[in-house]
């Protein structure tokens, strides 16, 4: 008798997965975002680097089956579990994937304005790059720092999977001295889990977009890639453009179930002070956490 409810999802999420989203415009512009004046930010966030964080939220399901399986207390205690971590651990920005606006299937409540109310980020962008009758769903950027210049793009389709995207936005981040500041943009991004060759294609959008901006960039996510595979999406991306990663080759950096598919990388003009992967239980990836400064001298080599 069990097996029939695992069935009945499972058929519901092939329907799900076949369905077709609405039109629209797939890459959408936006200057300013306003900060959520109900929001106060009284985090003491370190000065020597930028911290960053990215997790795929799966949806606020945690570490459930599905997320047609968890009641609505439920999403909002495994929420509040996220904003406990980031109290701790007090990033600067956080990429978020799988990140839900109202969803029947999640609770019915928008997740990531949740976490930002909740955790003290006045300025958001959420991307909603998949949605139906059933769910809405995307990217999205927190920050305790002003955004601007904003970028939602939601990929092509690939039908049966859901579409994926990303969301671009830029804040000002000041030298080491402190005298002067510069822009960097700040991208959260998910690729598709199912295929080499569409997550090859997703990356060519992606560096479309970010051709005609040379800022200092920190992409984050869920690439779904591994390094050491023999097709590598994370790899191409990291070794023919001008982007770079935390030590790709070493041990000890998986984040879902022994693989290493959630990356940071980072222009060649920045450097990574740090970066580790937490231990806390917060969905079926674990969350990332790196601090990163402008390079001394954007003609050295990365040592990492």
């Amino acid at each position: 008798m069990k097996a029939i409810p695992i069935l009945i999802i499972l058929s519901l999420i092939l329907i799900v997965a076949c369905s077709t989203v609405d039109k629209r415009d797939r890459t959408v512009y936006q200057q300013n975002i306003q900060a959520d004046r109900t929001i106060l930010t009284d985090q003491e966030y370190p000065v020597h680097a930028l911290r960053v964080v990215t997790l795929n939220l799966a949806h606020g399901r945690r570490d459930s089956l599905n997320q047609l399986l968890v009641n609505n207390d439920t999403f909002r205690h495994n929420l509040d579990s996220i904003v406990a971590v980031l109290d701790r651990t007090k990033p600067h920005v956080i990429a978020l994937q799988e990140a839900d606006a109202a969803s029947r299937w999640s609770g019915n409540f928008d997740h990531v304005s949740y976490l930002a109310v909740t955790a003290g980020y006045p300025w958001r962008v959420h991307a909603i790059n998949a949605k139906n009758w059933l769910f809405s769903f995307g990217t999205a950027l927190l920050s305790a720092l002003p955004l601007v210049d904003t970028i939602e793009h939601t990929f092509e389709s690939s039908p049966p999977t859901l579409d994926k995207g990303f969301v671009l936005a830029q804040i000002q981040w000041p030298f080491d001295d402190g005298a002067e500041s510069r822009s960097v943009d700040l991208i959260s991004v998910h690729l598709d889990f199912s295929r080499q060759m569409v997550r090859e294609q997703q990356v060519n959008e992606l560096q479309s977009v970010l051709q005609a901006r040379m800022n200092p960039t920190i992409i984050m996510g869920d690439f779904n890639s591994e390094w050491l595979k023999e097709a590598s999406t994370i790899r191409a991306l990291a070794e023919e453009s001008r982007f770079t990663t935390y030590q790709p080759e070493s041990t000890g950096y998986e984040t879902y179930k022994g693989k290493r598919l959630d990356w940071i990388l980072i222009t060649k003009d920045l450097e990574f002070v740090d970066y580790r992967v937490l231990p806390d239980t917060l969905s079926d990836h674990a969350m990332l956490v790196a601090d990163i400064r402008f390079r001394a001298s954007t003609d050295d080599a990365n040592p990492l």
